[in-house]
Protein backbone atom coordinates (compact mmCIF):
# COMPACT_ATOMS: atom_id res chain seq x y z
CA UNK A 1 0.00 0.00 0.00
CA UNK A 2 2.52 2.22 0.98
CA UNK A 3 4.38 1.98 -2.80
CA UNK A 4 1.08 2.66 -4.27
CA UNK A 5 0.79 5.81 -1.90
CA UNK A 6 3.87 6.97 -2.77
CA UNK A 7 3.29 6.83 -6.61
CA UNK A 8 -0.19 8.74 -6.41
CA UNK A 9 1.79 11.42 -4.53
CA UNK A 10 4.28 11.71 -6.79
CA UNK A 11 2.02 11.95 -9.96
CA UNK A 12 0.44 14.32 -8.04
CA UNK A 13 3.31 16.53 -7.67
CA UNK A 14 4.63 16.26 -11.04
CA UNK A 15 0.97 17.27 -12.50
CA UNK A 16 0.94 20.04 -10.45
CA UNK A 17 4.21 21.56 -10.36
CA UNK A 18 5.48 20.70 -14.46
CA UNK A 19 2.21 21.27 -15.82
CA UNK A 20 1.73 24.04 -13.76
CA UNK A 21 5.09 25.92 -14.60
CA UNK A 22 2.69 25.85 -18.02
CA UNK A 23 0.11 27.30 -16.93
CA UNK A 24 1.22 29.12 -14.14
CA UNK A 25 4.54 30.76 -15.86
CA UNK A 26 4.37 29.48 -19.11
CA UNK A 27 4.31 33.08 -20.89
CA UNK A 28 7.57 33.95 -18.53
CA UNK A 29 9.87 30.98 -18.91
CA UNK A 30 8.76 29.37 -22.43
CA UNK A 31 9.26 26.05 -23.64
CA UNK A 32 12.75 25.85 -22.49
CA UNK A 33 11.63 26.87 -18.67
CA UNK A 34 8.74 24.43 -18.53
CA UNK A 35 10.50 21.27 -20.56
CA UNK A 36 13.17 21.94 -17.24
CA UNK A 37 10.51 22.45 -14.96
CA UNK A 38 9.48 18.52 -15.96
CA UNK A 39 12.72 17.20 -15.63
CA UNK A 40 13.77 19.01 -11.95
CA UNK A 41 10.33 17.63 -10.60
CA UNK A 42 10.52 14.07 -11.59
CA UNK A 43 14.66 14.53 -10.32
CA UNK A 44 13.36 15.47 -6.90
CA UNK A 45 10.44 12.83 -6.89
CA UNK A 46 13.52 10.34 -7.52
CA UNK A 47 15.12 11.06 -4.68
CA UNK A 48 11.83 11.32 -2.72
CA UNK A 49 10.33 8.08 -3.55
CA UNK A 50 12.40 6.27 -5.59
CA UNK A 51 13.29 3.84 -3.02
CA UNK A 52 9.59 3.30 -1.67
CA UNK A 53 7.96 2.85 -5.35
CA UNK A 54 11.00 3.08 -7.95
CA UNK A 55 9.04 6.63 -8.91
CA UNK A 56 7.40 5.44 -11.87
CA UNK A 57 4.84 7.95 -11.66
CA UNK A 58 3.70 7.11 -15.67
CA UNK A 59 1.47 4.35 -16.34
CA UNK A 60 4.07 3.83 -19.52
CA UNK A 61 7.05 3.29 -17.49
CA UNK A 62 5.39 0.69 -15.01
CA UNK A 63 3.75 -1.15 -18.49
CA UNK A 64 7.79 -0.89 -19.99
CA UNK A 65 8.79 -2.39 -16.10
CA UNK A 66 6.00 -5.12 -15.90
CA UNK A 67 6.43 -6.36 -19.68
CA UNK A 68 10.06 -6.64 -18.82
CA UNK A 69 9.49 -8.44 -15.54
CA UNK A 70 10.24 -5.92 -13.24
CA UNK A 71 6.88 -5.63 -11.59
CA UNK A 72 4.10 -7.86 -10.91
CA UNK A 73 0.67 -7.85 -12.47
CA UNK A 74 -0.87 -7.07 -9.13
CA UNK A 75 1.41 -3.73 -8.87
CA UNK A 76 1.27 -2.66 -12.53
CA UNK A 77 -2.55 -2.69 -12.17
CA UNK A 78 -2.22 -0.47 -8.38
CA UNK A 79 0.16 1.97 -9.84
CA UNK A 80 -1.33 2.38 -12.55
CA UNK A 81 -4.56 3.35 -10.57
CA UNK A 82 -2.33 4.67 -8.36
CA UNK A 83 -0.67 7.54 -11.09
CA UNK A 84 -4.44 8.08 -12.68
CA UNK A 85 -5.31 9.14 -9.26
CA UNK A 86 -2.60 11.03 -8.04
CA UNK A 87 -2.92 13.00 -12.13
CA UNK A 88 -6.50 13.67 -11.59
CA UNK A 89 -5.95 15.36 -7.91
CA UNK A 90 -2.62 17.36 -9.02
CA UNK A 91 -4.84 18.76 -12.57
CA UNK A 92 -7.71 19.61 -10.07
CA UNK A 93 -5.37 22.09 -7.93
CA UNK A 94 -4.66 23.19 -11.47
CA UNK A 95 -8.28 24.07 -12.52
CA UNK A 96 -8.82 25.56 -9.09
CA UNK A 97 -6.05 27.85 -9.77
CA UNK A 98 -6.89 28.52 -12.91
CA UNK A 99 -10.29 29.49 -11.80
CA UNK A 100 -9.87 31.51 -8.86
CA UNK A 101 -8.90 35.09 -11.18
CA UNK A 102 -9.89 35.11 -14.68
CA UNK A 103 -7.99 37.69 -14.69
CA UNK A 104 -4.74 36.20 -14.86
CA UNK A 105 -2.56 35.73 -17.78
CA UNK A 106 -2.14 32.03 -18.02
CA UNK A 107 0.41 29.78 -20.75
CA UNK A 108 0.16 25.91 -21.89
CA UNK A 109 -3.18 27.37 -23.81
CA UNK A 110 -4.38 25.91 -27.03
CA UNK A 111 -7.59 26.94 -27.41
CA UNK A 112 -9.87 25.93 -24.70
CA UNK A 113 -7.50 23.65 -23.33
CA UNK A 114 -6.05 25.69 -20.68
CA UNK A 115 -4.20 22.88 -18.43
CA UNK A 116 -1.03 22.16 -20.37
CA UNK A 117 -3.25 19.55 -21.68
CA UNK A 118 -1.75 17.56 -24.73
CA UNK A 119 -3.38 18.50 -27.59
CA UNK A 120 -2.11 18.98 -31.52
CA UNK A 121 -0.47 22.61 -31.29
CA UNK A 122 -0.85 24.50 -34.51
CA UNK A 123 0.44 22.80 -37.76
CA UNK A 124 1.02 18.98 -36.05
CA UNK A 125 -0.60 16.33 -37.47
CA UNK A 126 -2.08 13.30 -35.68
CA UNK A 127 0.77 10.94 -37.27
CA UNK A 128 3.04 13.35 -36.57
CA UNK A 129 2.36 13.31 -32.80
CA UNK A 130 1.93 9.77 -32.61
CA UNK A 131 5.65 9.31 -34.52
CA UNK A 132 6.95 11.51 -31.57
CA UNK A 133 5.01 10.02 -28.93
CA UNK A 134 6.49 6.69 -29.33
CA UNK A 135 10.21 7.72 -30.03
CA UNK A 136 10.49 10.06 -27.43
CA UNK A 137 9.10 7.32 -24.92
CA UNK A 138 11.49 4.79 -26.06
CA UNK A 139 14.43 6.95 -25.67
CA UNK A 140 12.71 8.22 -22.17
CA UNK A 141 12.21 5.06 -20.61
CA UNK A 142 15.25 3.41 -22.10
CA UNK A 143 17.25 5.59 -20.47
CA UNK A 144 15.54 4.34 -17.42
CA UNK A 145 16.09 0.91 -17.91
CA UNK A 146 20.28 1.76 -18.10
CA UNK A 147 20.12 4.37 -15.22
CA UNK A 148 19.01 2.02 -13.40
CA UNK A 149 20.34 -1.52 -14.25
CA UNK A 150 22.14 -3.26 -11.05
CA UNK A 151 25.31 -3.73 -13.27
CA UNK A 152 25.64 -0.90 -15.73
CA UNK A 153 23.32 1.69 -14.03
CA UNK A 154 24.45 5.22 -12.79
CA UNK A 155 23.38 4.33 -9.19
CA UNK A 156 22.87 7.63 -6.80
CA UNK A 157 22.88 9.51 -10.36
CA UNK A 158 19.81 7.10 -12.19
CA UNK A 159 17.76 10.03 -10.59
CA UNK A 160 19.55 12.92 -12.45
CA UNK A 161 20.02 10.95 -15.96
CA UNK A 162 16.02 10.36 -15.60
CA UNK A 163 14.99 13.64 -14.62
CA UNK A 164 17.64 15.35 -17.86
CA UNK A 165 15.66 12.39 -20.28
CA UNK A 166 12.33 14.08 -18.99
CA UNK A 167 13.49 17.46 -19.62
CA UNK A 168 14.74 16.92 -22.76
CA UNK A 169 12.11 15.01 -24.77
CA UNK A 170 9.72 17.77 -23.36
CA UNK A 171 12.20 20.96 -24.94
CA UNK A 172 11.60 18.91 -28.61
CA UNK A 173 8.15 17.77 -28.02
CA UNK A 174 6.30 20.40 -26.27
CA UNK A 175 5.71 22.38 -30.28
CA UNK A 176 3.78 19.25 -31.41
CA UNK A 177 1.36 18.43 -28.39
CA UNK A 178 2.73 19.45 -25.37
CA UNK A 179 4.58 16.36 -25.04
CA UNK A 180 3.35 13.62 -23.06
CA UNK A 181 5.63 10.01 -23.07
CA UNK A 182 2.84 9.63 -20.00
CA UNK A 183 -0.55 8.45 -20.20
CA UNK A 184 -1.35 9.79 -16.64
CA UNK A 185 0.55 13.45 -17.35
CA UNK A 186 -2.42 13.39 -20.15
CA UNK A 187 -5.03 12.09 -18.08
CA UNK A 188 -5.47 14.55 -14.93
CA UNK A 189 -5.40 17.51 -17.31
CA UNK A 190 -7.89 16.23 -19.82
CA UNK A 191 -10.16 15.08 -16.63
CA UNK A 192 -10.59 19.09 -16.10
CA UNK A 193 -10.35 20.03 -19.48
CA UNK A 194 -12.61 17.94 -22.10
CA UNK A 195 -11.62 19.31 -25.34
CA UNK A 196 -8.35 17.66 -24.92
CA UNK A 197 -9.75 13.91 -25.34
CA UNK A 198 -10.44 14.07 -28.56
CA UNK A 199 -6.37 13.67 -29.29
CA UNK A 200 -5.63 11.56 -26.15
CA UNK A 201 -5.56 8.45 -27.69
CA UNK A 202 -2.26 9.95 -28.98
CA UNK A 203 -1.07 9.95 -25.00
CA UNK A 204 -1.73 6.57 -24.96
CA UNK A 205 -1.29 4.78 -27.93
CA UNK A 206 2.24 6.47 -28.51
CA UNK A 207 3.98 6.13 -24.98
CA UNK A 208 2.61 2.49 -24.14
CA UNK A 209 4.15 1.40 -27.87
CA UNK A 210 7.18 3.19 -26.91
CA UNK A 211 7.30 1.80 -23.92
CA UNK A 212 7.22 -1.83 -25.14
CA UNK A 213 10.26 -1.36 -27.75
CA UNK A 214 12.48 0.19 -25.07
CA UNK A 215 11.50 -2.84 -22.80
CA UNK A 216 12.34 -5.04 -25.81
CA UNK A 217 15.56 -3.22 -26.59
CA UNK A 218 17.19 -3.47 -23.42
CA UNK A 219 16.37 -7.38 -23.30
CA UNK A 220 18.31 -7.55 -26.50
CA UNK A 221 21.17 -5.38 -25.16
CA UNK A 222 21.05 -7.12 -22.16
CA UNK A 223 21.42 -10.76 -24.22
CA UNK A 224 23.96 -9.06 -26.20
CA UNK A 225 26.04 -7.98 -23.01
CA UNK A 226 25.87 -11.75 -21.92
CA UNK A 227 27.21 -13.11 -25.06
CA UNK A 228 30.29 -10.71 -24.93
CA UNK A 229 30.56 -11.85 -21.26
CA UNK A 230 30.48 -15.69 -22.13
Amino acid sequence: MRKYFAECLGTMFLVLMACGSAVLAGPSIGVLGIGLCFGLVLVCLCYCIGNISGCHVNPAVSFAMWTAGKLSTKDFVGYVFAQLLGAAIGAGFLYWFVNMDAGFTFGGITGDCNLATNVLQPGATSGMALFMEILFTFFFVLVIFGATDEKLGFGKFAGLAIGLALGLVNIVGIPVDNCSVNPARSFGPALWSPEAWGDFWIMVVGPLAGALLAAIAWKGILACRSQVEA
